[in-house]
């Protein structure tokens, strides 16, 4: 069952420096203590991460992954608590090839468990093709995912032989969806939100549905761009929250909203909020999947 993580995961490309460890170590005690006494955090909770994703297991450990400064690699970190995974020693479970597919602009991996083993979504583009992402899924088998051996399943295949990014999945009434974002070559735009019914965790099967396009004024500006979906199930109602506009101030937060007992692949059994949910100030600016779903 999903519950939603009760606060906004900001990741600010900043650099900290710790000084010692004892220092460090205080101030994580005195970070854990706020979350515990007020639910508040002490944001960001993990610096220079954009895409931030963070899942809870049935073994009691939160599970974090975003993608790097670097682009060239996947991290996976955990954490008892969810301000503790800004101190997690982060694994390096995957690396670019040199070249061709997979190797160049790692963006926004998502861990999921499913059906016993654990699995990871990503985009990836080439080095002559820097910015014309597919999506890619990886395997392990092992029970904790930060050690084992992480096998490459393939490419998603979709529609068309487009740009697509930030595959997310969520179960639904024992069946498996995926939600991403493609760009349409007959619609005007960046990339608009799609969602299909899933035959296992890397492919897909039947006609895929676009759910939202840009349309609004807040989800143009820069770019024509619906991206980053997250999937939340609560009060009989199931969520996708993501994000529109150009990655700077301009960034939005938008919500499609669907009953727990409508056909999830019609358009028509979701509704798409006029404005933005959140919205990111010169100061403060929104990430893909700000809001992420707990298992």
């Amino acid at each position: 069952m999903l519950m939603i993580l009760r606060t906004i995961l900001y990741v600010l490309l900043t650099v900290s420096v710790m000084t010692t460890y004892g220092v460090q170590d205080e101030k994580n005690s005195a970070r854990e203590t706020l979350a515990k006494t007020t639910g508040e955090y002490d944001n960001p909770i993990i610096k220079q991460r954009a895409d931030p994703w963070v899942y809870k297991h049935s073994d009691g450990y939160y599970y974090f992954s975003g993608s790097v400064p670097e682009y060239d690699r996947i991290e996976l970190r955990r954490a008892t608590t969810i301000q503790g995974l800004g101190e997690a020693q982060p694994a390096v479970v995957w690396t670019k090839r040199e070249s061709g597919p997979l190797s160049k602009n790692i963006w926004a991996p998502e861990i999921h468990f499913i059906d016993g083993k654990w699995y990871i979504y990503f985009a990836a583009a080439r080095t002559d093709a820097p910015f014309d992402h597919r999506i890619y899924v990886l395997e392990n088998a092992s029970a904790n995912p930060l050690e084992g051996t992480w096998a490459q399943k393939g490419r998603i295949q979709t529609k068309w032989e487009s740009f697509s990014i930030d595959a997310t999945t969520f179960e639904h009434r024992g069946k498996r969806y995926l939600v991403w974002a493609q760009k349409d070559p007959d619609i005007y735009g960046n990339s608009n939100l799609y969602i299909a019914e899933m035959e296992n965790p890397w492919t897909i099967r039947g006609p895929q549905a676009m759910l939202s396009k840009p349309e609004f004024p807040w989800e143009t500006i820069g770019f024509w761009v619906n991206e980053g979906p997250a999937a939340l199930k609560r009060h009989g109602k199931i969520f996708l929250t993501y994000s529109a506009s150009a990655t700077d101030e301009n960034y939005a937060m938008g919500m499609l909203t669907a009953d727990e007992s409508s056909h999830l692949l019609d358009p028509a059994s979701w509704s798409k909020s006029k404005k933005p949910s959140s919205e990111a100030t010169p100061k403060r600016v929104n990430t893909d999947r700000a809001i992420t779903a707990l298992r």
